[in-house]
């Protein structure tokens, strides 16, 4: 127990910030509300720089794609890339969909995580590279507002978590387990918000 909270107390205040703005973005996202994405850009920033000193080139990698798809969240979800300019509605994809992303996501993550072990050798290197990839899928379902998004986001921070911990991102790795248990809520709350989106669109077809 002394160690974990000497641990914590080294924790640089840097890593903190980004802790506390992603957990603000998953928070805002949950609510459907534009500003997460403002908190992803600010936080992704950060780790950008924290991941690439501590060694892991992907994950910095990915902080890079954040970026840019909190850019295009934030016009998505505002209905800058709506033809009626309306908000984006919560949506479902196909289990076929589904089932090609996750065999793209096994098939690139594995070779991406190979050539990386090639140089660094060790087993963190397909894991950082299979949670990356998956990462990328799921912010794409995030900024589409694709309901299943919070399953895939509960499977890989669960895996995330361990992944940070064992680089030695504590705080990352707490917050990481804390976003399981916030995803399992994104979930229920964009489910119920589609129930009712088709609810009106069934009432509409019957007027």
């Amino acid at each position: 127990m002394t160690g974990l909270l000497q641990s914590l107390a080294a924790i640089p205040p840097t890593e903190w910030a980004a802790v506390a703005l992603a957990l603000g973005y998953l928070l805002l996202a949950v609510r459907q509300n534009a500003w997460c994405w403002a908190c992803a850009i600010a936080s992704s920033g950060i780790y950008l720089v924290l991941f690439a000193r501590g060694g892991l080139q992907m994950q910095a990698v990915l902080q890079v794609f954040y970026i840019g798809m909190a850019v295009y969240g934030w016009r998505a979800w505002r209905g800058g890339l709506v033809a009626s300019g309306e908000a984006l509605p919560v949506r479902r994809w196909s289990v076929a969909r589904h089932a090609i992303g996750i065999g793209l996501v096994l098939a690139v993550g594995l070779a991406n995580g190979w050539v990386i072990a090639r140089s660094q050798g060790g087993f963190v290197p397909y894991v950082d590279a299979l949670v990356a990839w998956a990462s990328v899928l799921a912010t794409w379902l995030v900024a589409r507002k694709v309901l299943e998004n919070w399953l895939y986001w509960i499977v890989i921070d669960a895996v995330a978590a361990v992944l940070y911990w064992s680089q030695g991102f504590y705080a990352t790795a707490v917050l990481f387990i804390v976003y399981v248990v916030i995803a399992v809520r994104g979930y229920l709350a964009w489910r119920a918000d589609l129930a009712q989106i088709q609810v009106r669109t069934a009432a509409r077809a019957d007027a």
